[in-house]
């Protein structure tokens, strides 16, 4: 195949590529063909199908941080880069983890929901008894990579203790964060009194959050999920907990079906039931966005595709 014929295709979501276009120039096609050497991928589901369509293609760069909607075992067979791009969206997603952290310490969402029924000779003496100052609270963070680093050390900003458990993280990364590194993930959800979840999706990390790890969380504990839906085994596994107050709030960037299915807790946010009111919150998987941290994924990801197209090792090569 001739360097000049070689094309990239995004298979989905993006409608007017004019960034794209910006860097790949002559090499971006509208038309899935023989040509494509690499695919820029936002939901599409790249499986066996999909690259047997494709018998030149040597690269996949996903929008975006995760890759459970590519099949890399067959990608390796055909010798296949997969790539993602973790490194667009850091502060975002960070930023709305702390946020939504804060939400959980300081009880503003709960407030929101309960002072619209407060007389006027009790407005100011309707107080949530169990809020606590920062410092006396530990905040635990499964997986300490980028964004996860990020939240510790903005929440160790705001005086919070904070630990993680990472088993593959480096030792002494924890000198670096100011955290307690915990060797268990059951010793992290015991002692903390509020957990984020930032860890990618895959077979060690799917359902990790489900019955049996909430019930070893602290009574009263509020949970926190802007990395990916899949974590959660089971939304209405958070009904009972938040029902007798095992868990205090619950909040949630990612889901394990987008846009959610009407379960149990679904129907229930929806309909603003008052043992929930407040105490759920719930993002249409937007923790990622801002304008500029939008450009910079789709530049990001033109540029690994330009990468592959020059024959250069590209950028964050997903191992498989």
């Amino acid at each position: 195949m001739q360097k000049e014929t070689v094309k990239a295709y995004i298979t989905d979501y993006i409608k007017n590529p004019d960034i794209e276009k910006d860097v790949l120039s002559e090499y971006l096609t509208d038309n899935l063909c023989d040509d494509v050497a690499v695919l820029l991928v936002w939901h599409e589901n790249i499986d066996k199908a999909y690259m047997d369509k494709l018998p030149n293609l040597r690269g996949i760069v996903r929008y975006g941080v995760g890759y459970d909607n590519i099949d890399l075992e067959y990608a390796s067979k055909r010798g296949i880069y997969v790539c993602n791009t973790p490194d667009y969206g850091t502060e975002e997603v960070s930023d709305s983890a702390v946020a939504m952290i804060l939400n959980a310490a300081r009880g503003i969402s709960r407030y929101d929901s309960i002072c619209r029924d407060f007389s006027d000779c009790t407005w100011q003496e309707n107080t949530i008894e169990h809020i606590r100052r920062n410092s006396d609270m530990t905040l635990g963070v499964i997986c300490a990579g980028r964004i996860g680093s990020g939240v510790l050390l903005r929440a160790g900003a705001l005086r919070f203790q904070t630990a993680f458990f990472d088993p593959y993280k480096e030792r002494g990364h924890e000198k670096v964060l100011n955290a307690k590194r915990c060797e268990s993930l059951s010793e992290l959800l015991s002692e903390c009194d509020i957990i984020s979840v930032n860890t990618p999706l895959n077979k060690e990390t799917k359902g990790m959050i489900n019955k049996e790890t909430i019930s070893l969380m602290k009574h009263g504990a509020s949970f926190v999920n802007t990395a990916r839906g899949g974590i959660v085994d089971c939304l209405d596994d958070f009904c009972t907990p938040l029902k007798d107050g095992r868990l205090s709030s619950v909040s949630l960037d990612v889901l394990p079906d987008e846009p959610p299915l009407e379960t149990e807790l679904i129907k229930a946010w929806k309909k603003r039931e008052d043992w929930i009111d407040g105490r759920l919150i719930i993002n249409p998987h937007t923790a990622y966005y801002s304008r500029q941290a939008y450009v910079e994924m789709r530049r990001k990801t033109a540029q690994n595709a330009l990468n592959i197209i020059n024959n250069v090792k590209p950028w964050n090569i997903i191992p498989h």
